[in-house]
């Protein structure tokens, strides 16, 4: 008889839990599938255990099957839930993060991938990318019309700073200085990369930070800037 009632007690739960998507088993993949067999054959040892071990005590072996019908049904909510939750964590990685870390957000159906960037303390955004392979940090600078570089990154990107010509006036907020035309094979932020991009290497001493310019921001889908935050998509 008691076997019958777990029986009844599984199968309503099964049943309770694919009556809203009937097609949930067909959506699943081979590493959905195995974790979802899994957790019932555990399950079913747990149970067997339960009442070998508990057959004197049945109130605590029900109480133990009911913390464990809990725990069970927070996980099946939350892997339902889990776009929403993911979206939340997004959200509060983002406030959470330090200015200049960019934040993956999650791929659209188009295959569209965000990143957001959080504002620094003096009002400007800064990303962390990798020029030609190489970390470095840039300042966002939509008057900027290229990725302008000093010296010292530009060789660090693999440039050969000295067969540079520097013939390109650039207005800076030490004056007019003057730059070289670059290319730039990749510029990536986090999983955004442009490729083939025009660069300009200012003379040392020009600049304080690298800039990130329209040459790499117009290859992009879009970007926005709200509050604090700063959005690329690619």
């Amino acid at each position: 008889m008691r076997w019958l009632l777990l029986a009844f007690v599984v199968l309503a739960g099964l049943l309770l839990l694919l009556r809203g998507n009937i097609e949930l088993l067909s959506e699943m993949g081979p590493f959905e599938i195995i974790i979802f067999a899994g957790g019932l054959l555990l399950i079913a040892v747990y149970i067997m255990v339960l009442l070998s071990g508990e057959r004197h005590q049945p109130l605590q072996a029900l109480r133990n099957l009911l913390i464990w019908a809990v725990i069970g049904l927070g996980l099946v909510i939350g892997y339902s839930y889990r776009e929403e939750l993911s979206a939340i964590a997004t959200r509060v990685e983002g406030e959470l993060a330090p200015p200049g870390q960019t934040i993956a957000l999650s791929t659209t159906e188009d295959g569209e991938n965000a990143v957001r960037v959080r504002r620094r303390e003096d009002g400007h955004f800064v990303v962390r990318a990798a020029v030609n392979g190489q970390s470095m940090t840039l300042l966002v600078d939509t008057g900027a019309s290229t990725v302008v570089l000093r010296p010292a990154d530009a060789e660090r990107a693999g440039i050969d700073t000295g067969d540079l010509t520097y013939t390109v006036p650039v207005q800076t907020a030490n004056g007019t200085t003057y730059a070289a035309p670059a290319r730039l094979r990749t510029l990536a932020i986090g999983p955004l990369m442009v490729r083939d991009i025009n660069a300009l290497v200012v003379q040392p001493g020009s600049l304080k930070e690298n800039l990130l310019g329209m040459s790499f921001l117009r290859r992009l889908r879009s970007y926005e800037f709200s509050k604090d935050f700063l959005t690329l998509r690619g």
